[in-house]
């Protein structure tokens, strides 16, 4: 049963990890390279879309961690799904704290209301962005480790 779980946690982790690898690396540097306002439009689409699933993506991430840490405290590898459970924690006090309050206002931008500085605002985003995709990359390599 262990092993089960520990599959299954690594996948969502690692599906997760790809997801928001994807938009820092592709999504949002496709949309900005559109012209006029598509780039806003398209964040403000993304950050109703990918806000409502997110949440629940990272919080069951970080349940699913919590429990493989629990039930595998005695085997080999524990201290490697602590730290990565460390990380998650990590990850979701980032967003909560930083990210989501950007996200928030991002999302009800229109070309008619958008603040004058809504690219400055969506370059912050972006390099808190870069930071919590490596936290949660080092949460997942470690989850793969503690698996061998």
């Amino acid at each position: 049963m262990l092993s089960a779980l520990e599959i299954v946690t690594t996948v969502v982790v690692g599906v997760m990890v790809g997801v928001e690898f994807s938009v820092a690396f592709f999504v949002n540097p496709i949309l900005d390279g559109l012209p006029d306002d598509s780039a806003q439009r398209g964040r403000s689409h993304g950050a109703r879309l990918l806000g409502a699933v997110m949440p629940v993506w990272y919080v069951t991430s970080l349940v699913l961690v919590a429990v493989w840490a629990v039930a595998g405290w005695h085997h080999d590898g524990a201290g490697l799904v602590v730290t990565a459970a460390a990380l998650l924690i990590l990850s979701v006090i980032m967003s909560i704290l930083l990210l989501v309050p950007i996200n928030n206002r991002g999302r009800t931008w229109t070309a008619d209301n958008r603040p004058a500085d809504w690219k400055q605002q969506m370059n912050r985003w972006d390099r808190l962005h870069y930071v919590r995709v490596a936290v949660i990359i080092a949460a997942f390599a470690l989850l793969a480790t503690a698996l061998t």
